[in-house]
């Protein structure tokens, strides 16, 4: 893939804005609760689940079948790690599930499940509903996505909860922050120290298509559009950047 040096600055500055990353800031914390949105960074799990088990933290799986249900089924059975779990017709919470109690000994009930979601949205509403239900602790709560979906993740937890008067404070963990840089020529992925990252094209798509969700406009989720999420404000130079890649025809056409 033919990547000019700006274009790789220009994705590089939109993917650390929005893996937001709220470890940095949090010197101390007592998390009553992690909650894991479903998807298919596998480094990403991984590191969640060892700080869940190191620090004995209780964890929320969210997720039915979505978008990222196959991604996440192939790269369990590539991993040889997760390769003997089975994830014939599971969805993601239960395929999360089994790596947490099968790669990292932790206890199943220390592991609350939510199996119904499809979507961002869902997994924030019925995360939600099921903390009520069991009346799980949740002054605090470290949340964990997909790197690149992490600050709307954040905002859609906070929206949804908010709404209900749930006023829990989200950490927010992308676990690592993806970079391209180039390397004997090719443009690499680097970040997850481990296979089972994005493909190139998926991760280009991931980048704009989050941004594009992100603007407060009619296209966008916010107010002015579908009204997914608060207003959020986008800083001046990530915009920038996204609307230079997104004159790039190629690039424009990838969005998710």
């Amino acid at each position: 893939m033919d990547l000019s040096d700006e274009m790789i600055h220009d994705l590089n500055g939109i993917a650390n804005w929005l893996a937001l990353d709220d470890f940095p800031q949090a010197k101390t914390m007592n998390p009553d609760l992690m909650i894991i949105a479903g998807h298919a960074i596998l480094p990403n799990i991984f590191g969640a689940l060892t700080l869940a088990k190191n620090a004995d933290i209780p964890v929320l799986l969210s997720g039915g079948f979505g978008h990222s249900t196959v991604l996440l089924q192939q790269a369990v059975k590539n991993n040889r790690l997760t390769a003997a779990i089975d994830t014939a017709g599971k969805g993601e919470a239960e395929i999360l599930f089994s790596i947490a109690m099968t790669v990292f000994d932790i206890a199943a009930d220390n592991l609350f499940i939510e199996s119904a979601s499809r979507n961002c949205g869902e997994n924030a509403d019925f995360s939600r509903e099921l903390v009520l239900d069991k009346k799980i602790a949740r002054q605090e709560i470290i949340l964990v996505q997909d790197p690149l979906m992490q600050r709307r993740t954040t905002e859609t937890f906070l929206f949804s909860w908010n709404k209900k008067g749930m006023h829990s404070r989200f950490i927010s963990w992308p676990v690592f922050t993806p970079s391209i840089i180039i390397i004997g020529g090719e443009p690499m992925i680097t970040g997850g120290q481990m296979p089972e990252v994005w493909e190139m094209e998926r991760y280009i798509a991931m980048v704009l298509g989050e941004v594009k969700r992100l603007r407060d406009d009619q296209n966008g989720y916010g107010p002015s559009g579908a009204g997914f999420i608060g207003h959020v404000d986008i800083p001046d130079d990530v915009t920038r950047a996204w609307e230079r890649l997104m004159r790039n025809p190629w690039l424009s056409e990838s969005v998710r």
